[in-house]
C-alpha cells in the first residue's frame, strides 16, 4: 500500500494535493488542527475544508495533530512505516505580520515542526520522497534591490537586466537582507529539508512559491492575497493597500498547477533539489491590477484605502523564474492563467457563501 502523508492537508495547497493524489490511487492521510483559526481567526478556518475532504473521500483519514508534537509525530509515522512513499508538507505560519506578534510559535511551526517531520521520515521511511512547500521570502527583500520602473499600474524590472524574460532564479542570494521573522523560520525550514537531503540521501525537494491561490484558500487580512482581495470585493468589505502606491507585483500560480508539479518530482525525485515555483510571466500583476480584475469579475466596486507604510520585507516585483523545473520535468505545464484564477476564486467563494 502507497501511503500519502499531507500536513497542513485542510489548507490551500495540502487540500489540493490530498484531492490529486487520492486521484492518482495513493492512499492520503492528512495532518492538520486547524492552527489557523488561532493564527487569524474564526474566518480563516480551514475546519470546512477537512469536512469536504471527508465528504469527498470516505478512504481519506484525518489526523488533528501538531506537526510540533513528536510524540503524535512517531505515532503517525510507526502507523504506516515504510508504507510511506511520499511526505507533502505545507502546514506553516504563513504570514509576515502576524510572525511578529509571536516569533516563538512562528519558529517553531515553521522549523522546528519540520525538523520533527524530517526526523520521523529519516527514522521510519527514510526512503519516501519529502516535499516542502517553501517561499521565495527566503530570500527577504534583496528583490527590492533590483532595477525597477514605475508603470502606470505597475512596478517592472528593466528592460536590460537578465531576469526581465523569465522572473528570478534560484541564483539568488539568501544573505545580507531583511527576511521578516516569518522568513528567517521558513528559511530555516527550507535549509533543513536540503541538508537532511545532502546528509542522509534523502529524496527532499522545497519548492519556493510565490503567491499561491485557489479557491481553496481560506482567505484572510494577513494571509490569502487574492482571495481576501475578491472576498472584500464580493462581499463589499473594506480593504486596505500596504505601501508601493499598491503597484507590487506578484506571480499566481493555482494550487492545482503547483501539486501537479509536485507530483511530477514525486515520479522522479532528486536529492535537495530547489525550485522557484509560481506564476511566472505566465500569470502575475500587480495589487492595482488584482483589484480592478476582481471588480469586472464582480461587477462591485472595491472599497480600499491605501497605507503608506509597506510590510516588513515585503517585495516590490516577483516574477519566479520556473525554467530550472521545467528543464528537469519537461512535460509539467501549466493550466490556469490568471483569468481563469479569479474567475475561479469567484465561483468558489459564491459557492461557500
Amino acid at each position: 500500500m502507497d501511503i500519502a502523508l499531507v500536513t497542513g492537508s485542510s489548507g490551500l495547497i495540502g487540500s489540493e494535493a490530498v484531492r490529486f493524489l487520492m486521484g492518482m490511487g495513493l492512499t492520503v492521510c492528512g495532518i492538520d488542527n486547524d492552527m489557523r483559526s488561532r493564527f487569524f481567526g474564526e474566518e480563516a478556518s480551514t475546519r470546512w475544508n477537512r469536512e469536504r475532504l471527508e465528504k469527498d473521500y470516505p478512504d481519506y483519514k484525518h489526523y488533528d495533530c501538531d506537526i510540533r508534537s513528536e510524540e503524535d509525530m512517531e505515532r503517525i509515522f510507526k502507523e504506516y512505516d515504510k508504507d510511506i512513499q511520499l511526505i507533502v508538507h505545507c502546514a506553516a505560519q504563513p504570514s509576515h505580520d502576524w510572525a511578529a506578534s509571536d516569533p516563538i510559535t512562528d519558529f517553531t511551526v515553521n522549523a522546528n515542526g519540520t525538523l520533527v517531520l524530517l526526523e520521523m521520515t529519516r527514522r521510519h521511511c527514510p526512503k519516501a520522497v519529502f516535499i516542502n512547500i517553501s517561499t521565495n521570502k527566503v530570500y527577504g527583500d534583496t528583490p527590492n534591490d533590483l532595477p525597477l520602473v514605475e508603470l502606470e499600474t505597475r512596478w517592472e524590472i528593466e528592460e536590460s537586466h537578465p531576469f526581465y524574460k523569465h522572473g528570478i532564479d534560484e541564483t539568488m542570494s539568501l544573505d545580507h537582507t531583511t527576511h521578516s521573522l516569518f522568513g528567517v523560520s521558513k528559511a530555516a525550514g527550507d535549509l533543513l529539508v536540503q541538508e537532511y537531503g545532502r546528509y542522509f540521501d534523502m529524496k527532499t525537494a522545497c519548492f519556493r512559491g510565490g503567491c499561491l491561490t485557489g479557491s481553496g484558500h481560506s482567505g484572510t487580512e494577513l494571509h490569502g492575497f487574492l482571495s481576501y482581495v475578491m472576498i472584500c470585493t464580493l462581499q463589499k468589505k473594506h480593504y486596505t493597500v500596504f505601501g508601493y502606491k499598491g503597484k507590487q507585483v506578484r506571480d499566481n500560480i493555482h494550487s492545482y498547477d503547483l501539486v501537479n508539479a509536485l507530483y511530477h518530482f514525486y515520479k522522479n525525485p532528486g536529492v535537495a533539489k530547489v525550485y522557484n515555483m509560481g506564476g511566472g510571466r505566465h500569470s502575475n500583476c500587480s495589487m492595482l491590477e488584482a483589484i480592478q480584475l476582481c471588480e469586472e469579475i464582480t461587477g462591485n466596486k472595491l472599497d480600499w484605502t491605501y497605507e503608506e507604510q509597506n510590510r516588513i520585507g515585503d517585495h516590490i516585483w516577483w516574477i519566479s523564474d520556473v525554467n530550472k523545473f521545467k528543464k528537469d520535468y519537461p512535460d509539467w505545464e501549466y493550466k490556469y492563467n490568471l483569468k481563469k484564477i479569479f474567475e475561479e476564486i469567484h465561483e468558489g467563494l459564491t459557492q461557500r457563501v
